[in-house]
């Protein structure tokens, strides 16, 4: 048996409100790299689902930049260090350089991808300059008395550099080896946010919170003219130039990316995101990107929701938009056909996604959202149900892909949801409550233990409990449950449960890490040899003929067991960053999908079943 991955579908870039987020772009304009949660994904442009992830960091990720050669990506995080890796297959990491005792909010190569400038939030320093190949010193950013925002580096020689602030100044600085030659004070009245250099190096720009576009003179720093007043009416927060240098996009928190003429300091085109009437705090655009080396002239932005842009001259709406997760993946269930072609994610900010398996397109589900973490999923004949934090059983209409009616209120917090035969059981922690025709049709109260798991197939119905046991009911035509048995093989609290299609086997995973299979006529063990995980079991799923199961944990790994074989199984190690909170068998039982704490949804391949 083997599983080797196939397919990232990446998360979301990670956004912050009155903050920018850097997004990069190659110089062939094929791929694009951005921060989110511990990771860097690094996507392709033209097809999404084509990305490879870098896990290198330990502490959460706030940058990721491009070398002009393409060949190498620096990264940055919020513990102030900065690593320079391949871009090509995101592995092998070149160096690691601690730079600040800070977050790093922006990092800058020079034109001959042999120096970085990074820049952000310390205490001694907010940023300084490093050979990219040895972390050797080559300047110092000084000038600044507060934090960081941005950094431009000019792309040819003299090498220039520049640095915005909350200080209200841009500092030019000269090199190499860079210092400070000059600072420009008095222009901005507010946060400075974005900056920089035109292609050709003659131009340089600066955008802030005062809705401010300055440029100046890129060889001596000197101002030269502000354009743009009175266009927009929020903060911008970023800018990015054009090839031909005449040219450059900014994005504001306005709900809009204009598009600006230099020459003439007029806007040639204006993208409004959102409702036309209202403020819709989502749809604020916190980045932007103009790829070189492309003949569409496609531009990239990125909204607060996390949702990136594709925008084209002439075209009002945005030709293509990019949606995922970008807080942890806390639920993951399969569409209801049984295809195994759609997945359902959740997170643990209330957002719930549908995927295509096979083209790796996500989509945002529409309507009433939850609020709150997403417990789990369960499906039946074209609806997805969702139980989350925020107390509630949510309905997913599948073909519309909008959550349908009411949503229904629960009594307590649910630990759990599952459905067959046309009834929804939701485990709380004060027992079982089932649904029927999206009505409350009967409670079941279980007092000695508080209720941890769920699974239902047929009229059986599974639940897990914190004192370690599995117990068994059989549902009746009147909604009432009936205890038929119960196992208390387990050493801890079980935390999954997973009925096989037929409902002949109960898969039961606890909080240590170890897996019992049951045959459920009785209860009796079929398998206690399944334990392999080191951390709480979070999901189990059998296939479709029930002769192997895949499992993930908070062990951050995804294993597939055989009931034939239970010693012969197969790791997928370090799966998902920070957990492993969701696993299904899709494509037909050939494949596996898992979800986790990186926000990235996987797909596997699964060989050699024995």
């Amino acid at each position: 048996m083997s599983i080797t991955i196939e397919k990232i579908l990446a998360a979301s870039p990670v956004t912050a409100r009155g903050q920018p987020t850097q997004l990069s772009t190659d110089a062939k304009g094929e791929r694009i790299a951005y921060a989110s949660g511990k990771s860097i994904f690094v996507r392709s442009i033209d097809d999404p689902s084509t990305c490879k992830q870098y896990t290198g960091h330990t502490a959460q990720t706030t940058v990721a930049k491009f070398s002009p050669s393409g060949f190498y990506i620096a990264s940055g995080d919020a513990s102030g260090s900065v690593r320079v890796w391949d871009a090509i297959e995101a592995v092998n990491t070149k160096g690691e350089y601690h730079i600040i005792s800070g977050r790093i909010n922006d990092i800058a190569w020079d034109g001959d991808s042999q120096r970085i400038i990074a820049v952000g939030d310390g205490r001694e320093r907010f940023g300084h300059c490093i050979t990219a190949d040895s972390g050797n010193s080559v300047g110092e950013v000084s000038g600044h008395s507060k934090v960081i925002n941005a950094v431009a580096l000019r792309p040819m020689r003299p090498l220039r550099a520049a640095t915005v602030s909350d200080d209200m100044a841009m500092c030019f600085l000269h090199g190499a080896p860079f210092k400070f030659n000059s600072k420009s004070t008095g222009l901005h009245k507010g946060f400075v946010l974005g900056t920089a250099f035109s292609p050709d190096g003659n131009t340089l720009v600066t955008v802030g919170a005062d809705k401010r576009i300055q440029l100046y003179d890129g060889k001596t720093g000197e101002p030269t003219k502000s354009i743009g007043e009175g266009e927009h009416t929020g903060s911008i927060f970023a800018v990015s130039w054009a090839k031909d240098s005449k040219r450059f996009v900014t994005a504001s928190a306005d709900q809009t990316v204009k598009l600006w003429d230099v020459e003439a300091g007029t806007v040639v085109q204006t993208w409004k995101f959102g409702e036309e009437a209202g403020v819709s705090i989502p749809d604020q655009q916190v980045g932007v990107v103009w790829p070189h080396g492309r003949s569409d002239g496609l531009i990239i932005s990125l909204s607060l929701s996390g949702d990136l842009n594709y925008l084209v001259e002439g075209s009002p709406k945005p030709i293509k938009v990019v949606q995922g997760h970008n807080k942890s993946i806390t639920a993951l269930g399969v569409g209801s056909d049984g295809k195994g072609q759609t997945l359902w994610t959740g997170s643990f900010d209330g957002r719930v996604c549908n995927w295509d398996v096979s083209s790796g397109v996500g989509t945002v589900v529409d309507g009433q959202n939850h609020t709150n973490q997403v417990t789990q999923f369960a499906s039946s004949t074209g609806r997805a149900y969702s139980v989350g934090w925020d107390d509630t059983l949510r309905i997913v209409d599948e073909s519309a892909n909008t959550f349908a009616g009411e949503s229904l209120k629960l009594s307590t917090q649910p630990k759990g949801v599952a459905s067959a035969d046309g009834r929804v059981y939701v485990v709380t922690a004060e027992g079982v409550e089932i649904y029927v025709k999206d009505r409350l049709a009967g409670k079941l109260d279980i007092t000695d233990a508080q209720p941890t798991a769920v699974a239902a197939q047929g009229s059986l119905v599974a639940v897990g409990l914190s004192n370690n046991a599995v117990r068994l009911y059989t549902a009746d035509s009147g909604n009432k449950l009936t205890k038929s048995h119960e196992a208390k093989n387990s050493t801890a609290a079980i935390s999954a449960l997973a009925f096989s299609k037929d409902g002949s086997l109960l898969a039961a995973g606890n909080t240590a890490g170890k897996i019992y299979a049951y045959k459920t006529s009785g209860l009796e063990v079929a398998t206690d040899r399944w334990s392999a995980h080191t951390g709480r079991v979070t999901s189990i799923a059998w296939n479709e003929a029930g002769t192997h199961a895949v499992s993930g944990a908070l062990d951050t790994n995804v294993l597939a067991w055989s009931l034939a074989k239970p010693g012969a199984r197969v790791k997928a190690l370090n799966a998902h960053k920070d957990g492993v909170h969701g696993v299904a068998w899709v494509d037909g039982g050939k494949k596996v999908a898992s979800a986790g704490g990186d926000a990235a949804v996987k797909i596997w391949g699964v060989a050699g079943l024995q």
